[in-house]
């Protein structure tokens, strides 16, 4: 399942590269198109307006039609909206298109963890999910180093129809791969009755699905407001923003890769699954409060870029135990449903956090507000997981 697992980390990488496009092209995109801060913020906000209430759908349909198919359909339609996001004249235009956008990019994380729980044995999940997170790392880091090229040369409405266009391509091997798949259509359970509001019931759903929030939060911030203060309140150029950028996000990618395959070992030396992933993941939200406020203090470009790595280090964290808790207690059989539900309450922070961020940088004139309000989310986000979580273990649901 290596070309699968493969292919899967690709289309995060590339769901992130188009969603955070628009941080990219917010040097030049919101002056052109006359956005203040918080209508800069709207329109980021306006992603998660269907991103989180479709999830809940489509980790519903994850678990009964067939998820390959459906994991194409959203990648078709994230990646048609973000080319057309190029040809965007104003702010109602570019909000309808973020709104497809998020629509389309629903798919990515209950598909993924559907197919990862499906195909891969519960000590190598550490792994597969670090590989969803090292997509979730590199996509910013792609993005930002290629778009800050095509913003330089072509400005920022190519950098949408470029991006668009390369997501589009990803479909030719996804098919191959999925015809290639020993069981590439559904298991006959996925016909069967599905205890939905059993489901529903459990409380750690909700919880995971407020620690997933928490996770969130802090890499929404970074992804979407980074190049901008950057540029806007440390006065970087293009180039060194878009160095300090990519530098974090790999950094981010490499954390997410060793965190998984630590866990992994952890669990394989006999370690429970459940209190590792737990652990990792408390640590990652401390790394998170300690990296922004260091951020929003820096005396020096220097000190800038040390706490850009150390909160990079912390965000490739949350991705891969997040969902490997959510799949410990769904099971193979609910991982799409379980995810969908805990991604769609997740996506809370998407929603307020960039109306908020613009709220606090207009009314202030400095992002230091924001960054200690990040600070103080990534910290209650640490206490939920630590003492909030129920026992982690597969619920029981019949």
């Amino acid at each position: 399942m290596t070309v699968l697992v493969a292919l899967l980390g690709l289309a995060v990488l590339l769901n992130f590269v188009d969603r955070g496009a628009i941080g990219i092209a917010a040097p030049l995109m919101k002056a052109d198109l006359h956005l203040t801060a918080t209508q800069f913020g709207i329109a980021v906000s306006a992603f998660f307006w269907l991103y989180g209430p479709a999830h809940p759908l489509v980790g519903w349909l994850a678990d009964r039609v067939s998820v390959y198919r459906l994991y194409a359909m959203g990648v078709a339609v994230w990646a048609t909206s973000t080319l057309l996001t190029g040809f965007a004249s104003g702010l109602t235009g570019l909000i309808l298109l973020r709104m497809m956008l998020g629509l389309g990019e629903s798919c990515a994380f209950s598909g993924s963890s559907k197919m990862i729980a499906r195909h891969v044995p519960p000590e190598r999940r550490g792994l597969a999910n670090a590989v969803v997170g090292v997509g979730i790392a590199l996509g910013p880091a792609v993005g930002t180093l290629a778009g800050g090229a095509i913003l330089g040369g072509w400005g920022w409405r190519a950098i949408f129809i470029l991006f668009g266009a390369g997501t589009l391509l990803w479909l030719a091997p996804w098919f191959a791969a999925v015809r290639a798949l020993p069981q590439g259509r559904e298991p006959a359970q996925a016909s069967l009755h599905m205890p939905y509001l059993q489901l529903l019931s459990h409380r750690a759903l909700w919880l995971m699905g407020l620690c997933n929030a928490t996770a969130n939060f802090c890499a929404f911030f970074v992804v979407v407001w980074l190049p901008l203060y950057l540029t806007t309140s440390r006065g970087f150029s293009i180039a060194t923003m878009s160095a300090f950028a990519t530098t974090t996000y790999v950094v981010q990618a490499l954390s997410s890769v060793g965190c998984g395959q630590v866990s992994d070992l952890l669990i394989r030396r006999g370690l429970d699954e459940g209190l590792v992933r737990r652990r990792f993941a408390v640590l990652g939200q401390i790394g998170m409060v300690i990296g922004v406020l260091g951020i929003a203090y820096a005396a020096s470009p220097a000190a800038v870029l040390g706490w850009l790595l150390l909160t990079g280090a912390a965000m490739g964290i949350g991705p891969t135990m997040v969902f490997a808790l959510g799949q410990i207690y769904a099971g193979p059989r609910l991982a799409g449903s379980w995810i969908g539900w805990q991604t769609g309450i997740a996506s809370i922070s998407g929603i307020i956090g960039p109306i908020v961020t613009g709220a606090i940088v207009d009314a202030t004139g400095s992002y230091v507000g924001a960054f200690l309000f990040v600070a103080g989310v990534s910290a209650v986000g640490a206490l939920l997981f630590q003492f909030a979580l129920p026992p982690v273990r597969q619920i029981d649901i019949h």
